[in-house]
């Protein structure tokens, strides 16, 4: 294969400048315009989307950096295949020792294993190092593990045709970028993000779950698993949005250093509450809303110890998670699973984790495959959705779409991206300035230029089109956690705070009318000519009946859902049954 001209001349360039360019005043932004995104257009990437692509589907995702002590908030580049991402890059200048570096090979590791990708790479144009990211990354690792292939400038002409056969674009289209992966498939040692978080969700329910019944021997049964769950969701929602810099990096991390840990993260929980809005995190009555306060937790005691380990482990060094890359689907996947199990407790009030009654029976907990979810999404909603217009004025403002058995939300999840996916793109192609004006504005420019959905708009969109029932009260709560991230998906303590200057609103929006608990196939008809006293309050809420017209009122009155997602009947037999909310 011939080498391309402009290779050749990349790479006479930078050995003639080769000093100039090590001494620390030649930066990360100088390499990455002169070399590294030549480099990658030659291998056939739109690295400046000259094609004018939508958001949602360029080639090249080019993230602002954002230095936080030593790590650095995202990876600088993104590739991707119709909007799905393939691979990282990180660059760095020409002053860091890539080969021998244990921090960038760190870093870099940490980012693609947290969002589930193969391979990525990290370069300053002198030196290129491939790493296969399945392999847990820990803070200890030498620059050299899980590196599966190295070389510098002076190699690249003679290992073009390698170079191009595993991260061109066209490579990737044909399959070759697969078979590559497959073919450096470490058979042992990998611990992919799922799994190895999952692991830490459980080990922090049975620390919480033991310590909480232990120091609270009031609580019921019921109560404490709300409150270990409640404790594990609210961590986990402030930590991702330090990562995604929508919270100040390190507010749970200073907590290490306090003694009452508990009392001062629900100084974080209050303040929370103030900013977001959220189910979530309410601790306070409020007019007009008719979803119930949690007096609970707010007096709950939790040791230190328990907390501290906890925090501890959810940040850099010592963790290996980038939450800022961690894909919405992974995080509903891992749910998925954590569900699967409950905590009960003994006559002597010690709390013990076991698996569900149902899960018993069906022997384990299966999640549906996104690829699935997107083609079920896309044949209704996609379907639902042609030759309309967007927007509060639209005709798709009045579409409503119904997951009965929701889960931990991943088909609403998978139908709120195509929605959010669908206006962006409608706005951009009809006058985007004229969308970014008004009291309202549907749009904003955010870093670069890129037209986004302003806060707002999408949480209208969430609560106009999004709807849920679950039997599990824990479900529904996962599945409140998972939209919320969405919402906030792409924001920073930046952009927040002027929509919250804008509109003058909290963040987020209440999701009690929209994700509901109950059992979507029980009505309250069941109770006809039973006797009550024989049912005692576990069983009652066991059975937990559902009636929709009490509570979806305007949507049965106006005919109905138009559309109801989820999961398809895996292996089992299949009786024809028309539901209330469908008729």
């Amino acid at each position: 294969m011939a080498v391309p001209t402009k290779i050749l001349e990349l790479v006479k360039r930078f050995d003639r400048n080769l000093d100039a360019y090590k001494q620390g005043r030649y930066n990360e932004t100088q390499i990455r315009r002169e070399f590294i995104d030549p480099f990658f257009e030659e291998l056939g990437w739109d690295i400046t989307n000259k094609q004018g692509y939508a958001e949602a589907y360029k080639d090249v995702v080019h993230e602002e950096s954002v230095k936080v002590g030593q790590a650095t908030r995202a990876p600088d580049y993104g590739f991707r295949i119709g909007g799905v991402r393939k691979f990282f890059l990180e660059a760095k200048k020409p002053s860091v020792n890539i080969k021998e570096d244990t921090h960038p090979a760190y870093q870099l590791r940490r980012y693609a294993w947290s969002a589930k990708l193969p391979l990525s790479i990290l370069t300053d144009f002198e030196e290129l190092a491939v790493y296969d990211c399945r392999v847990k990354p820990v803070k200890t690792d030498k620059s050299s593990h899980s590196r599966i292939l190295y070389m510098t400038y002076t190699e690249y002409a003679e290992r073009w045709e390698e170079i191009t056969s595993i991260f061109s674009r066209e490579a990737i289209l044909k399959g070759s970028f697969d078979k590559y992966v497959e073919s450096k498939k470490v058979k042992r040692g990998t611990a992919e993000v799922d799994s190895v978080f999952l692991q830490e969700i459980e080990r922090w329910r049975d620390f919480l779950a033991k310590n909480i019944a232990l120091r609270n021997p009031d609580l019921s049964q019921r109560e404490l698993n709300f409150a270990v769950q409640r404790t594990i969701d609210r961590i986990i929602f402030l930590r991702i949005c330090e990562d995604r810099g929508i919270e100040p990096y390190g507010k749970l991390m200073a907590l290490k250093n306090d003694n009452n840990v508990y009392k001062q993260l629900f100084q974080l929980f209050h303040k929370a509450d103030d900013k977001y809005n959220s189910g979530l995190i309410h601790f306070k009555e409020e007019k007009d809303r008719k979803e119930s306060h949690d007096n609970l937790t707010p007096n709950l005691t939790i040791d230190d110890k328990i907390l501290k380990d906890i925090i501890n482990n959810l940040y850099y060094p010592d963790s290996p998670y980038e939450f800022s890359v961690l894909p919405a689907d992974i995080l509903g996947q891992v749910y998925e699973q954590f569900l699967g199990k409950v905590i009960r407790l003994t006559p002597a009030h010690r709390a013990i984790v076991e698996d569900k009654p149902e899960v018993k029976k069906a022997g384990d907990v299966y999640y549906t495959p996104t690829y699935i979810v997107d083609y079920i999404v896309k044949q209704t909603v996609g379907k639902l959705v042609e030759g309309k217009k967007p927007g509060p004025h639209g005709s798709v403002n009045k579409l409503r779409i119904l997951d009965p058995a929701c889960g931990s939300g991943s088909f609403l999840l998978g139908a709120y991206q195509f929605l959010l996916d669908w206006h962006l793109d409608q706005y951009v192609n009809d006058n985007p300035e004229k969308w970014a004006k008004g009291r309202t504005p549907r749009l904003y420019q955010g870093i670069g230029g890129e037209w986004r959905l302003t806060t707002d708009e999408r949480k209208r969109i969430l609560l106009n089109n999004i709807y849920g029932v679950d039997i599990d009260p824990q479900a529904v709560e996962v599945t409140k956690l998972s939209l919320l991230l969405k919402v906030l998906e792409g924001e920073n303590e930046q952009t927040i705070g002027h929509q919250l200057s804008l509109f003058q609103e909290r963040v987020l929006p209440d999701l009690h009318n929209n994700i509901k608990c109950g059992n979507s196939l029980i009505g309250p008809d069941f109770y006809s000519g039973k006797q009550m006293t024989l049912l005692n309050e576990d069983e009652m809420f066991h059975i937990n009946v559902f009636d929709w017209k009490t509570e979806f009122p305007e949507i049965t009155k106006d005919g109905g859902f138009d559309a109801v997602i989820g999961n398809p009947p895996w292996g089992g037999e299949f009786k024809e049954y028309v539901p209330s909310f469908m008729t």
